[in-house]
């Protein structure tokens, strides 16, 4: 698959979407481990391996190649030793010695053994269904991306096809008979010490990938009704002007990750058909609200305005000093946590929804805020209010996988529809969007 030009931009737009892009996988590549192919979770020396960067990484890679910063057989190298690691390692209820449970793998690994991350590094991480989903959604990538005929690229599909049929979604779904109105719902994961998370994922959240690759199991799939328990009670609300199928607090990597892999232009589900609009543009309107509330900044904070914007989860200058400001939250508007700090991720990963109001923001932080972005693209987040001695005022010395990732994926997702295209071939997306009841546009048009 090679990826056609936008007729639409220049040049220099051109120009400018590869150095962002660029740099952005370079975080990756730097913040690999040579021997496993795991990712770290952030750019510091102890940070642990995230299974969520890894999903993440397992599309970049083949960005990279198809945009020419690295070659395919590049990219098909580290594909291959990241899913051998997966594969290989161990699963077990044990605490210690694992890398997951029930085909599920924990939160955060360690980057040069593939096990539990554990203390003083990270705590003891859980086993995560919504980080498993993001990484599988990546190994379906690699899946559907590496389809030559050669050893490797079949040895891809391979392990891609066993990593995902091995999860058992259906181990983390709510079973309980007793007029429990979750039944059907998957829950946030487990922990080997205290058992499983009791929470669910309800409503409208970053959980779509998860209950859609879940029901497109072809070994353990959910129950088709699982859709309508999860989100068909969804509600619309209305704030600054924007009728929207709401997550509280609004961040909006809730409204991005999904679209990462997943085409919802055009196509609706019954929660759609009653609201009367599909969910990428459910997406479009979440940003707008945000860009609007950024350039009333009810709040008063500084530095925000049309070209600073931006809310969702991200580092923080807060180290409980002072309660006013927050480390690593998820922030939104106009009911979520607001302390000043502005994620770059948070906009730019907004480029395929909005680009008449990013577009404004990346060329400006490009030209005028040149702190702003480096060899790994754009810093995590910054705080004007936090810091008034610069214009950017206090910048996050880290960088972070789960931010980085979307910024990548969805500028190319605006440039040339790749990663949406690259998923449309993929029978277990499909399945699940056919047993969740969505129908129309690309669904019909590619059968």
């Amino acid at each position: 698959m090679s990826i056609k030009p936008n007729p639409v931009l220049s040049s220099a737009a051109n120009n400018a979407l590869d150095t962002v892009q660029n740099a952005h996988f370079q975080f990756f590549k730097d913040m690999t481990n040579d021997k496993t192919g795991l990712v770290k979770d952030r750019s510091r020396d102890d940070s642990a391996a995230s299974i969520a960067a890894v999903g993440f990484a397992l599309s970049v890679y083949p960005i990279a190649a198809e945009r020419g910063f690295i070659s395919r057989k590049e990219a098909s190298d580290w594909a291959l030793k990241v899913l051998r690691t997966l594969w290989r390692a161990p699963q077990g209820p044990e605490p210690e010695g694992n890398s997951g449970y029930h085909g599920y793998f924990y939160h955060f690994l360690d980057p040069a053994t593939g096990l539990r991350a554990a203390p003083p590094v990270y705590w003891h991480s859980e086993l995560s269904s919504i980080d498993t989903a993001l990484l599988m959604a990546g190994v379906r990538f690699a899946r559907n991306y590496f389809d030559g005929n050669g050893a490797d690229e079949t040895e891809i599909r391979d392990l891609s096809d066993k990593l995902f049929n091995r999860v058992e979604w259906d181990w983390l779904l709510v079973r309980t008979i007793d007029q429990n109105p979750n039944i059907g719902c998957l829950l946030h994961g487990w922990i080997p010490e205290t058992g499983l998370i009791k929470n669910v994922y309800k409503g409208y959240s970053e959980a779509p990938l998860l209950y859609l690759l879940a029901m497109g199991s072809p070994t353990h799939a959910i129950p088709q009704t699982s859709w309508a328990t999860f989100i068909g009670g969804a509600k619309t609300e209305t704030f600054y002007r924007q009728r929207i199928i709401r997550c509280p607090g609004s961040p909006l990597f809730v409204y991005q990750y999904p679209h990462c892999f997943i085409d919802f232009r055009g196509i609706f589900d019954d929660n759609n058909r009653r609201v009367g609009f599909d969910y990428f543009e459910n997406s479009r309107r979440a940003t707008i609200a945000q860009h609007l509330y950024a350039k009333k900044n009810p709040k008063g904070f500084r530095g925000y305005d049309s070209l600073n914007w931006g809310l969702t989860a991200c580092d923080g200058p807060g180290n409980g000093s002072n309660p006013k400001f927050l480390g690593y939250s998820e922030r939104g508007c106009p009911d979520g946590t607001d302390d000043g700090t502005i994620a770059p991720t948070a906009a730019l990963s907004s480029l395929p929804f909005t680009p008449s109001i990013v577009w404004p923001t990346l060329r400006y932080w490009l030209k005028y805020r040149p702190e702003l972005f480096g060899k790994h693209g754009f810093v995590d987040a910054f705080n004007p209010t936090f810091d008034s001695t610069s214009e950017s005022g206090w910048i996050d010395p880290e960088t972070i996988s789960i931010d980085q990732g979307p910024v990548l994926i969805m500028i190319e997702n605006y440039r040339s529809q790749f990663a949406w295209k690259v998923m449309h071939k993929d029978e277990v997306l499909r399945k699940g969007l056919e047993q969740a009841g969505f129908v129309g546009g690309w669904l019909t048009q590619s059968k």
